[in-house]
């Protein structure tokens, strides 16, 4: 019934015919050409299109780092028609669309001759324009599929092409074309494909070059062969279109272009002066929930690119004049001291490294000696100790849970008895072990907390190791708690992206107290005073800027990391040295690592700018202070420990003399207790004298070490380098180490050698004063040098 009435209204009736021809019609234009009226305007396009890439500006806005941060397709920066190079666009309009600039979206001269072509079975160029390629780029519904696009495809995107043409103008419909159509396997849009394929921008494209472009548009995935075959056709219609004389076409050569071409991968996935603070900053970003989970085109940040880049150049070129030295990495960072903004971030050295991957500024590494401010400011907020507190930097061993705990200097040397000034800026360990037996383990474990380092583990885990930097930090928290003693104590966050346009530029960043800030500028003063620092660097140190800093330096244990952290009036400025890997550097200390590179990104940021010392907080006394001697001389007349000067103090705890009880020193050896300073005790000129030899056997005994102690051999250290220091009270008095002679005197240093050993000390006829029993564990010994290093 169906066939018999086709056959009745199709033949018989033509009236009928003709009404439902046009009625289907009408039903077949109406579908195609509502999509087509709902096509998007060029600027919403434009708005619309993403790119795989991220580019982290500068404050000033700067292209700091570009980062591939869509991993599905492989889009460039949008390029406007103007930054084509002309050869390109003349190239895809004689490959693609020869009339594009006569037609109103649809050839009908190259769709009629491909009609005709199809019917007689003859190869025509195709009648598709770029109009119409464009359609079928801003509708999926209109893109052809595997097996070519429908009747009603092809329909709809005739009518979306002559749409296009009548609301778009031929420049945005090819600048569209360009940036949207895509190419060789990932690559969609001509940055993308001149960056990876040919290494430069789309403005430099030659005749070759654009040859090949307009070559991948037809045949993106083709062979090499085939591409260069077609890009040799494109390049000969280009020199007929320029007016040139018949010139051959060197085939061949375009051959090994083009294949040498399709093999190139120029575009990396990352490139730029701050790749490690990039990553940070777009993780920093999406942790916050930022744009809704997009991730825009462009990212502004606090980053000074001139100051980036100078950081960046002075690491290298330190790290490469360190060579032969087996150190390969290094990090900076710079933080505005009132808001807290990132003003440098090198977070490695790049070529130099063999794990360039790795942020140095986020990695965990031990601090050493760049703790200690910290626990000087709790000890002197604590009113336990002052500026000028005497503390003894004397061999000590402390017995703790697991063992006895012998502190070292950096140089194997002491120093005697030495203010807290001294101490701190000359960066003497045992000083500081001793400050820690007061403060406690805990109770400074919770004071790092506060100023912004959290540790893994609990102050009993650190132990007494914790006062010379055993724990690990990265070095962006350390250094903005080195701002929070710029700050006076107190601590804020730090800020990576540029501020809104509402935000004041400079505004302070809120800060909570972590810190006593008059303990903290005590501290500051400390580490800036390079009178007290020259016991160790010297008068002429690097240290010395020639405007006001306060700095520290640290060196963890077997040289594994170099420190140096300070501020000026506005700046904190932290570096780190060492390897990524964890191997030992050779003979790197503060002052040849870290600190040249610190002296010198200082100087940088000062070359115009002065930095003033801070105003004292209220609260602070300022007053004369003198030393006293330990004990008189033996003759002439007795030298002060330090010179006379102006200290400052937390009231209460200011006193014009510090100085030592003649009995104290021997007393104060035994252990890491008292350190408070007294007045001499003299003895009184009526007081009847004793013999030698009385005296010697009424008061005679060994004080350090304990009976029984068991001592524990560091495999780190040299043999050479490791030496049990013993003393006692007495006079004239003689050692013996298992019965033969091993010195004379109050004090003397021993090798340790494994075994039970029995120590006595003898009169000078023999006679057996005191003795004690020790043991020495463990015989493996390491053949590089690892003290606990102060600097």
């Amino acid at each position: 019934m169906a066939t018999l009435f086709f056959w009745r209204v199709f033949l018989r009736e033509p009236a009928r015919r003709w009404r439902w021809c046009r009625a289907v019609a009408l039903l077949l234009g109406a579908a195609v050409a509502a999509p087509a009226w709902a096509l998007p305007t060029f600027d919403e396009v434009r708005r619309d299109f993403h790119a795989s890439d991220t580019l982290v500006l500068s404050r000033e806005g700067d292209v700091l780092q570009r980062l591939r941060t869509d991993a599905t397709v492989r889009r460039g920066q949008w390029v406007a028609l103007a930054d084509v190079s002309p050869a390109l666009r003349t190239a895809l309009v004689l490959s693609e669309d020869q009339r594009f600039f006569e037609h109103s979206g649809v050839d009908w001269r190259a769709a009629s001759a491909a009609a005709w072509g199809n019917l007689w079975n003859q190869r025509t160029r195709g009648a598709s324009t770029i109009t119409m390629q464009l359609a079928g780029l801003l509708d999926g519904d209109w893109r052809q599929g595997p097996g070519g696009r429908t009747v009603v495809q092809k329909l709809g995107q005739t009518v979306a092409a002559q749409v296009l043409d009548r609301r778009w103008r031929k420049d945005q419909i090819l600048e569209a074309y360009l940036n949207l159509v895509p190419f060789r396997s990932e690559l969609v849009g001509v940055d993308a494909l001149s960056r990876t394929l040919f290494g430069k921008a789309a403005h430099g494209l030659d005749d070759r070059e654009a040859a090949v472009t307009a070559a991948l548009v037809r045949a993106p995935n083709a062979r090499a062969a085939v591409v260069a075959r077609r890009a040799c056709g494109v390049l000969r219609d280009m020199q007929q279109h320029a007016g040139a004389k018949a010139a051959r076409v060197d085939c061949d050569a375009l051959d090994l272009f083009a294949t040498a071409a399709l093999q190139r991968r120029a575009f990396d996935a990352s490139e730029g002066v701050a790749p490690h603070f990039a990553r940070y900053l777009l993780r920093q970003r999406a942790a916050g929930g930022a744009a809704g989970g997009v991730v825009p085109e462009r990212v502004q940040s606090t980053v000074r690119a001139p100051l980036q880049r100078f950081a960046v150049q002075t690491l290298q070129q330190h790290l490469r004049e360190l060579r032969g030295r087996n150190v390969e990495d290094g990090a900076v960072l710079v933080l505005d001291n009132t808001t807290g903004a990132v003003l440098a971030w090198v977070g490695s050295s790049g070529a130099l490294s063999q794990a360039s991957e790795v942020d140095g500024v986020l990695a965990l590494r031990q601090p050493g000696s760049t703790l200690k401010p910290f626990l000087y400011a709790q000890a002197i907020a604590e009113r336990r100790l002052t500026a000028a507190s005497l503390v003894d930097d004397s061999p000590a061993q402390i017995n703790t849970a697991s063992g006895l705990y012998i502190p070292q200097n950096y140089d194997r040397q002491f120093k005697g008895w030495v203010s807290v000034r001294t101490a701190l800026a000359a960066s003497l360990n045992v000083p500081a072990v001793r400050t820690l037996v007061m403060v406690t383990p805990d109770a400074f474990h919770r004071q790092l907390g506060a100023v912004g380092m959290p540790l893994r583990e609990n102050g009993d885990y650190f132990g007494y190791s914790l006062a010379l930097g055993s724990p690990e930090v990265p070095l962006l928290h350390l250094t903005n708690a080195f701002r929070t003693l710029a700050n006076g104590g107190r601590m804020g966050p730090v800020a990576f992206a540029a501020p809104p346009a509402a935000t004041k530029a400079g505004t302070a960043s809120a800060t909570t107290p972590a810190l006593d800030p008059r303990a903290a500028f005590i501290v500051g003063d400390i580490l800036a005073d390079g009178n007290a620092r020259a016991r160790t660097f010297g008068t002429d140190s690097v240290l010395a800027t020639r405007f006001w800093t306060a700095v520290k330096t640290g060196t963890s244990k077997d040289m594994r990391d170099n420190w140096a952290v300070g501020w000026s009036e506005r700046y904190t400025v932290g570096v780190w040295v060492g390897n990524a890997s964890g191997a030992a550097m050779h003979d790197v200390s503060g002052t040849s690592g870290a600190a040249p590179i610190w002296a010198a990104v200082m100087g940088f940021l000062h070359a115009r700018e002065p930095s003033r010392a801070a105003k004292a907080p209220a609260g602070l006394v300022r007053a004369a202070v003198q030393f006293g001697p330990v004990q008189p001389s033996a003759g002439g007349s007795p030298q002060p420990l330090e010179a006379a000067r102006d200290e400052w103090f937390v009231p209460g705890t200011q006193q014009a003399l510090f100085t030592m009880d003649m009995g104290a020193d021997s007393a104060y050896g035994a252990s890491a207790g008292g350190q408070k300073g007294s007045k001499t005790a003299a003895r009184s000129a009526a007081e009847p004298a004793t013999s030698a030899a009385t005296a010697a056997a009424s008061v005679a005994r060994i004080t350090a070490p304990a009976q029984g102690t068991v001592i524990a051999l560091d495999p780190d250290i040299p043999p050479a380098r490791q030496r049990l220091q013993f003393s006692a009270t007495g006079a004239s008095l003689l050692w013996r180490m298992d019965g033969k002679p091993l010195g004379r005197g109050p004090r003397v240093a021993w090798l340790p050698w494994p075994g039970r050993h029995v120590v006595q000390i003898t009169d000078a006829g023999g006679r057996v004063l005191d003795e004690i029993r020790i043991e020495v564990r463990g015989a493996g010994v390491a053949s590089k040098p690892a003290p606990d290093r102060p600097l």
